[in-house]
């Protein structure tokens, strides 16, 4: 199965950011995501800018990924990268044809899903007001957002395969679409997570196609092995030195053990950590 990562600078530019830079757990991760997607039998690009591809080859790292698709404008393509910092996940799914799995560098897949005629998500999301309020709560110039249902519940799409391209196609110009036509605001969060996991689960509802998730959504904090999401972790381990030091050796320890013609990572990852 075909899988693609997504990387914009365009995000962290907008915050005044000079150059790309990834942190020591975020490599790493990046690293188990495409490299056990690979060892379960699946071919993974990286669709970034020029940005991200000149840094990860920089820093060495392009080994993981079987090609890096600069199919990115570093712009974002006139999507505001302050309101929109995922935007970038939405322009590389347009230019991929499908079946595909668009995976967040923060998932790992450990065990492949079944893949078949329904789109697949990482899990189901409640609804609220304070993260998916009412459609008539969104300003856009010209968008007209189709009669979709509000009472389906967004998918996570920390991870989502897309079986055919209709589907991706209708997806893809209803989020660019509303993306671009978004009258600036500060509810950066709500713009966001409508365009990319409300709609594909409005999407899919408007056009009668199934699906089903890795997890379910009440469960997400109990122990199983088929997948990580570092997700939260990523600021807690900011925050508790000790954990990110933890974090760290297990990470090396089962990348010498899973991966270890991949060793030199270790050496890449911990010269860039001290950069």
């Amino acid at each position: 199965m075909n899988a693609i990562h997504i990387a914009s600078f365009a995000p962290s530019a907008a915050k005044g950011r000079l150059s790309p830079a990834a942190e020591d757990f975020d490599l790493y991760c990046t690293a188990f995501s495409a490299l056990q997607w690979r060892k379960n039998g699946g071919s993974i690009t990286l669709c970034c800018d020029e940005p991200f591809a000149e840094y990860y080859r920089k820093i060495e790292f392009t080994d993981i990924w079987n090609n890096i698709n600069v199919c990115v404008a570093d712009d974002l393509g006139g999507i505001d990268p302050k309101m929109f910092w995922a935007g970038a996940k939405l322009l590389a799914l347009r230019e991929v044809s499908a079946p595909i799995a668009m995976i967040d560098t923060d998932f790992i897949v450990w065990k492949n899903p079944e893949f078949g005629d329904e789109i697949i998500a990482a899990h189901r999301e409640n609804i609220s007001d304070g993260i998916y309020p009412p459609l008539s709560f969104f300003k856009t110039r010209g968008h007209i957002i189709p009669d979709f249902s509000e009472s389906v519940l967004p998918l996570n799409t920390a991870f989502l395969y897309i079986p055919d391209n209709d589907f991706k196609e209708f997806y893809t110009s209803q989020a660019i679409s509303f993306m671009k036509s978004a009258v600036s605001c500060d509810d950066f969060l709500k713009y966001m997570v409508f365009a990319e996991q409300r709609l594909v689960a409005m999407c899919a509802e408007y056009t009668g196609t199934p699906v089903k998730t890795l997890l379910n959504k009440d469960d997400l904090f109990r122990p199983q092995s088929d997948f990580t999401h570092l997700w939260g972790a990523k600021q807690a381990m900011r925050d508790h030195p000790e954990l990110r030091a933890d974090f760290l050796a297990k990470c090396r320890t089962r990348l010498l053990r899973d991966f270890p013609e991949y060793s030199y990572l270790v050496n890449i990852i911990e010269r860039v950590s001290h950069s």
